[in-house]
């Protein structure tokens, strides 16, 4: 027989910890999945307070990360550079201003002595081949979108840095729960089993077998908390942040359900992703490259005129002054060994940032491809647990410890289901944030930007920044 009070002290603990366990719903329990993206800000907040305040939490860092990421703010500042590379790109060349003597002898220091002895002032301008100040432009204009597209890709991709930190240490401080939560039952279900030895209802093994099991939660304990730092320290990175300034506690793992259709998941990677733009550019760019090139094989003009002033002869005659107006061009006459080669450059350039451009493409879709199917099945596991194993692990739990209250199972049957609920647990959690991790590396897929990152609501947003 069991001792009466020992069994109702095990009820009491695991009933306990059963009622109080946070069983995460099924995301659209009440609601169609199509309908969730179309709820207000003000819905959204009364029907998921927890996922709004996780929501608004995460978009405050992302507007931290805005302003204070230092990848962020030097990819800003390459952009300003790169716009202002545009303008002097398609300017004129400096002119030249020259003075000086024409035809002075040497015979004589005297400006009245020769005929043709003159003090000269010029003016020469270079005039590029017509076409090629425009070409030059075009490919400034093309450089600077490319860096643009690179701005919004390194934005998107810190997002997407602090998204996967911030579930990391939400998954982290859950699982540190749950741990502990376990490590509580344990260490009761060990005080059950020491107090049956004792009386000699029970055996040795039992009471090793829980020391172990206790053991093994206070060795998960010491594992997470080695984690939580490196954590904590990736997200500081990404936020930009330099001082200990105490991050935000996320909330346990919650599912973010969208309707993934990977036909339009590659259709907005294809035309959206600011990469997969950036490429484009460099390709438009290295076209207009091509073209400059095949144009240095028309000349350029040099445009000078001079003004000559002429003092009166000894015998005081007058000679007028003179003006002189030349037009000089360059003869592009090194084909083979000048011209030809920076032409065949060019083409192996612009086929290159093609090939570029088409093995990026096909890798996105790999990668769109592989994260969707990651996304499904990590939604069909969750639902599983949720529905299913976790719930039935539960009721095993319950069963079973009925069964030990009549000593119709052993204690260790008991023990490991109390373990399977725990697992199960942390299988959920893993797997929902896994399923949410997906979601963020498919936002940087598709290119989204933060300001229309779904689920978060714009409304959310714009009050975090006032």
């Amino acid at each position: 027989m069991i001792p009466i009070g020992i069994t109702p002290v095990l009820a009491a603990v695991i009933l306990s910890t059963l009622a109080c366990a946070e069983v995460l719903p099924p995301a659209g329990r009440g609601t169609s999945p199509q309908a969730a993206p179309e709820q207000s800000a003000e819905n959204f907040a009364t029907s998921h307070p927890q996922n709004s305040a996780s929501l608004a939490t995460l978009a405050t860092l992302i507007a931290e990360a805005l302003e204070n990421n230092p990848e962020i703010q030097a990819a800003l500042r390459e952009r300003e550079a790169a716009h202002q590379r545009i303008s002097p790109a398609e300017a004129l060349e400096d002119p030249v201003l020259e003075a000086g003597v024409i035809n002075a002898p040497l015979a004589s220091s005297t400006f009245n002595r020769e005929d043709m002895t003159m003090k000269m002032i010029g003016l020469s301008q270079r005039f590029p081949f017509p076409g090629k100040r425009g070409l030059r432009k075009d490919i400034a204009t093309r450089d600077a979108e490319a860096i643009e597209y690179g701005y919004q890709e390194t934005i998107n991709r810190v997002v997407r840095d602090i998204k996967i930190s911030y579930l990391d240490l939400g998954l982290t401080l859950e699982m540190t729960r749950l741990v502990e939560k376990n490590k509580l039952i344990l260490e009761e279900l060990l005080h059950i089993a020491e107090d049956h030895y004792a009386v000699g209802r029970g055996n040795q093994a039992d009471v090793l077998k829980a020391q172990t099991q206790v053991s093994g939660m206070a060795n998960e304990l010491l594992k997470l908390a080695r984690e939580r730092p490196v954590i904590e320290a990736e997200l500081t990175r990404a936020l930009g942040r330099t001082g200990n300034k105490l991050l935000p506690v996320p909330p346990p793992p919650q599912l973010h359900e969208e309707i993934l259709s990977l036909e339009l998941l590659l259709e907005a990677a294809l035309t959206q992703r600011p990469q997969l733009r950036a490429l484009q550019s460099l390709v438009a760019r290295n076209d207009k490259s091509l073209e400059l090139t095949r144009k240095n094989y028309y000349p350029d003009f040099d445009v000078r005129m001079s003004y000559g002033q002429r003092d009166n002869m000894l015998d005081n005659s007058r000679r007028p002054d003179m003006v002189s107006l030349t037009v000089a061009m360059n003869l592009p006459l090194w084909r083979a060994g000048k011209l030809e080669p920076r032409e065949a450059e060019s083409l192996a350039m612009r086929d290159q940032a093609r090939s570029t451009y088409e093995a990026q493409r096909n890798e996105v879709a790999a990668r769109l491809r592989q994260q969707a199917a990651l996304a499904e099945q990590t939604l069909k596991s969750a639902r599983l647990y949720q529905t299913a194993i976790l719930p039935q692990a539960r009721l095993t739990v319950e069963s079973t410890l009925a069964a030990y209250r009549v000593n119709r199972v052993d204690f260790m049957t008991l023990l490991d289901s109390q373990m399977t609920v725990f697992n199960s647990e942390i299988s959920l959690a893993t797997t929902i944030a896994s399923y949410n991790k997906a979601l963020a590396e498919i936002d940087l897929l598709t290119g989204k930007s933060p300001d229309n990152l779904l689920p978060i609501p714009r409304e959310l947003m714009s009050k975090e920044h006032l």
